[in-house]
């Protein structure tokens, strides 16, 4: 049967899906739209089989506020093109809308919504079978507080930013806030609220660190004692090229790796345990100061912290929450 132009026009306004598609699964379906609606259906989940092991790195992120309620997600795809399509953004769109709707605690609850009639899933994979391309959802999360603020940075849809106040009234200082969540990437509000892993793991390391640059000190100063210049045999390969260079001599070579090996052992044995404590833990603290949200340097003024930025505008004036979600490798 042949098939009208109202016929495909219908069918792309119901699915999103190219001219010749529609026209394709209208002739395939006999002219029954809900057959025809069915062969895009399938052909969604046959692109999202067949590409499921794709890097989907491009997208669209959004955040959305409600009330007392905000949110974010990202609706993720495989090239920027894809990303900047206007159904595609609408799509996302309609997505963040039904997740504040819905003040969705999880993404279990995420992936329980509708849209437009059919499950949010159905609706990602139907616009794969349009575009091609792999499509999965991420990013999502959710802060709930007195005032919210949500950022997109640019407004280009790659990196969001949510923070919450426990004040209303201040939504300019939000925007500074949501802007240094969204710059600076903190991993926590203060050194408090750090989790006990990160804390064990960033103090192991600073341990660590401040070892080994103490036994690099001697050794450095062992070299320099003997005339030999430490940066033309910080490496056995640079001792070698060097030597070929005649930048050292080859008795120096030989002298340079034995003061190497003997030095750093007997550093290492006589290392001091609380000096070494003490240079962790200003290591650590360094760490608390770059990666907490309140103890940061404040991107505006970084004679201040953003604790202290807040203060000034408002003496009890905090940050309670803060998400942020970017799809650019960082």
């Amino acid at each position: 049967m042949a098939i009208t132009i109202q016929e495909i026009n219908e069918l792309r306004k119901k699915t999103q899906a190219g001219l010749m598609d529609c026209k394709k699964a209208l002739t395939e379906a006999n002219g029954d739209m809900e057959a025809a609606m069915e062969i895009l259906r399938k052909k969604g989940q046959l692109v999202a089989a067949k590409r499921s092991d794709r890097d989907a790195a491009e997208g669209c992120v959004l955040a959305k506020v409600d009330g007392n309620y905000g949110a974010m997600v990202a609706l993720k795809c495989e090239t920027d093109f894809v990303a900047k399509n206007a159904d595609f953004v609408a799509l996302a769109n309609k997505i963040i809308d039904a997740i504040v709707a819905a003040k969705c605690k999880s993404m279990d609850e995420v992936n329980a919504l509708t849209i437009d009639g059919e499950n949010i899933q159905d609706a990602i994979t139907n616009r794969s079978g349009v575009t091609g391309e792999k499509m999965e959802l991420d990013g999502f999360n959710y802060v709930e507080g007195e005032d919210i603020v949500a950022y997109n940075h640019m407004n280009q849809n790659f990196l969001c930013a949510l923070v919450v106040l426990n004040k209303k009234g201040f939504e300019e200082a939000g925007k500074g806030v949501a802007m240094q969540v969204a710059a600076m990437s903190p991993i926590a509000l203060n050194a408090e609220s750090v989790p006990q892993d990160v804390k064990d793991a960033e103090t192991k390391n600073a341990v660590e660190k401040a070892k080994q640059n103490q036994i690099a000190k001697a050794v450095e100063a062992a070299l320099k004692k003997a005339g030999i210049n430490p940066a033309h045999v910080d490496s056995e390969d640079h001792i070698e090229s060097n030597t070929a260079k005649g930048w050292i001599t080859p008795e120096d070579a030989a002298k340079a790796r034995e003061i190497k090996a003997t030095v750093a052992q007997e550093a290492e044995a006589n290392l001091k345990e609380q000096m070494i404590q003490n240079i962790a833990n200003g290591m650590v603290a360094k760490f608390y100061k770059e990666s907490c949200l309140l103890e940061q340097a404040y991107i505006d003024d970084n004679k201040i912290s953003v604790a202290q930025y807040l203060k000034n505008i408002d003496k009890d004036l905090t940050v309670t929450d803060f998400k942020r979600f970017t799809l650019r490798a960082e």
